[in-house]
């Protein structure tokens, strides 16, 4: 469940997820987080709002600024609701980084990336998300963007 909201609210409402539910983190990265007093994805997402704090973040977290920024887009992405941790890493593997661009990318050209990616990578259609569920994805990321402004 997200750290501070709860899936059941409105899809207006971005997500905030404990930090270390982040895709992929390595125990040692997730206790390099806790100790720069990372606890959260909307931590994450706030200090590396610049390419400036992205460096000096990276420089904290003792990794390649490359990471971070791999990091800062899945948290990006996970606080849309009906995306959150489970499907953040399959929509930048789609080659989604942020919040803005899904909310741009058409559904049906967004499905058919993720399909071609379900199938080169795992031999399985089956595994790709419904083009209903990719919609809503869409229009939450633009309710949590106008919803910003």
């Amino acid at each position: 469940m997200p750290a501070q909201q709860k899936n059941n609210r409105s899809p207006l409402t971005s997500c905030d997820w404990p930090i270390e539910e982040l895709p992929g983190l390595s125990q040692e990265e997730k206790s390099r987080f806790q100790n720069c007093g990372i606890k959260t994805t909307k931590e994450l997402i706030k200090q590396g709002k610049t390419a400036e704090t992205r460096v000096n973040l990276a420089n904290k977290l003792q990794v390649n600024l490359q990471y971070v920024n791999k990091w800062i887009a899945l948290a990006d992405l996970a606080r849309i609701p009906s995306v959150g941790m489970q499907y953040c890493g399959l929509l930048l593997h789609a080659g989604i980084g942020s919040v803005a661009q899904l909310s741009q990318t058409p559904t049906h050209r967004l499905h058919q990336q993720i399909m071609r990616l379900q199938v080169a990578t795992m031999q399985r259609r089956d595994l790709c998300p419904a083009i209903e569920l990719v919609q809503q994805w869409s229009q939450q990321a633009k309710g949590v963007l106008s919803a910003e402004c």
